[in-house]
């Protein structure tokens, strides 16, 4: 790690590993930010961005139209993760590297979210969904790399199931939010935006974000290309985490971006019924998730094993999404939700802590977990295009096709683990 130039041993003491644990009011700052902007950016996912496509271009046409929708704002997400981590990463304010950007994307997510409730039409909506998944992914990439800047490995495990429950959780707080305000579109879309705000305030506070003061050479061209790219050839542990994180996030997304309309089709649900069993659904989800989360982050700190955490995670998932295409009641949903929160609590409770064990450095961390995130944030842009071919076969209300391949999708998500050699 030597180098020649003046500015190496300032850039090495602000991003060198952390060695002691992170202060628990530091720890609990950074969920409860990760709780605030999830729910900030997961209700509309989850309801208020349906509720107000289906309501512009009525039911017909929604499943297409969503889908378009969805996959423009993916397409933000997919852009600026790496490019605000790289510029978080080379910041020489005195607030510190990832604070500015914390702000600025939690406030844009918030006045896009306003936008949002107000814009009556489809395109206005396309360009606002932009907006907010690009100042969302702002925050989250300085967020994510909060963690590899404060948590050292030996905690990697608990605050990475931490963080993912939060995650998580956000989606019951969502869906909660969704039944409270349902008759309002405006307070659906600002009350999550306003919790984002707030929730994030004290890890701004609290954030022991160490200033750079002299900014890393640039590398021209080739580090704007760097931006989206890390060789598979150099960083083959990195490489497979990469495609099974990609795999598995596709699954889920499969699932939960029409979660609501199969819900509506399958089990034969009035849109405010519908909302309801959701709450419900996502509460027994996310208790399940909870428990299995915190005791896999636990008990792999504990082993010191990663491995085979998300591989059984993965199978379980790809259980219950199977167990789906049997559901044809509420009780049998609400079953497969509770097999659906073991296998991704499971997986939560890891994941986190595997990508940072196999992360090539933390010169570029906010950048490299910038890439790391395209594996979220691509299936995501995928999901609601190839789910609406799945669920167009035949008919148009295919939804055993999207859960059956959601399923095996998830299955082969956790069979890449196997290859990986620096975590065990």
């Amino acid at each position: 790690m030597t180098t020649t130039g003046e500015a190496v041993p300032v850039v090495e003491d602000v991003v060198s590993p952390p060695t002691e644990k992170a202060p628990p009011k530091v720890v609990g700052a950074m969920a409860l930010a990760q709780f605030g902007l999830s729910v900030a950016l997961i209700t509309p996912v989850t309801a208020s961005l349906t509720i107000k496509v289906q309501s512009i271009v009525g039911e017909d046409n929604v499943v297409a139209v969503f889908g378009m929708v969805s996959s423009v704002g993916a397409i933000a997400a997919l852009v600026a993760n790496p490019v605000f981590g790289r510029i978080s990463d080379r910041t020489t304010g005195r607030f510190g590297r990832r604070r500015p950007w914390l702000l600025l994307g939690v406030v844009g997510l918030a006045l896009s979210e306003l936008v949002l409730a107000l814009v009556p039409n489809v395109i206005g909506i396309a360009i606002a969904w932009f907006a907010a998944q690009a100042f969302a992914n702002a925050a989250q990439a300085a967020l994510l790399a909060s963690v590899a800047d404060q948590i050292p490995t030996a905690q990697r495990g608990r605050v990475s199931g931490l963080i993912g429950l939060m995650q998580q959780s956000s989606k019951l707080g969502a869906a909660f939010v969704a039944q409270w305000l349902v008759g309002s579109l405006l307070l659906m879309f600002v009350v999550p935006a306003l919790i984002g705000v707030l929730f994030l305030v004290p890890f701004l506070l609290l954030l022991p974000d160490k200033q750079l003061t002299e900014r890393p050479p640039s590398e021209g061209l080739r580090a704007v290309l760097k931006t989206f790219w890390l060789s598979p050839r150099k960083h083959p542990d990195f490489a497979w985490a990469w495609g099974s994180r990609f795999l598995i996030t596709l699954s889920l997304y499969l699932f939960m971006t029409y979660r609501l309309l199969y819900m509506q089709y399958e089990l034969g649900l009035s849109l405010e019924r519908a909302v309801a069993v959701l709450a419900t659904a996502v509460t027994v989800y996310t208790v399940t998730l909870a428990l299995a989360g915190q005791a896999a982050g636990w008990l792999s700190d504990k082993v010191g094993r990663r491995k085979p955490f998300v591989i059984a995670s993965a199978l379980i998932f790809g259980l219950g999404m199977a167990m789906l295409v049997q559901a044809d009641t509420v009780t049998g949903f609400y079953v497969a939700e509770v097999i659906l929160g073991l296998g991704f609590g499971v997986y939560i409770g890891v994941d986190l802590a595997l990508v940072m064990d196999v992360l090539p450095g933390l010169n570029d961390s906010a950048k490299n977990l910038g890439v790391l995130n395209m594996a979220q944030v691509v299936p995501q842009s995928l999901a609601p295009a190839v789910g609406a071919v799945l669920v167009g076969i035949g008919g148009g209300h295919n939804y055993d096709l999207l859960l059956g391949t959601a399923a095996a999708v998830a299955v082969v998500g956790g069979v890449m683990i196997f290859p990986i050699r620096k975590v065990r």
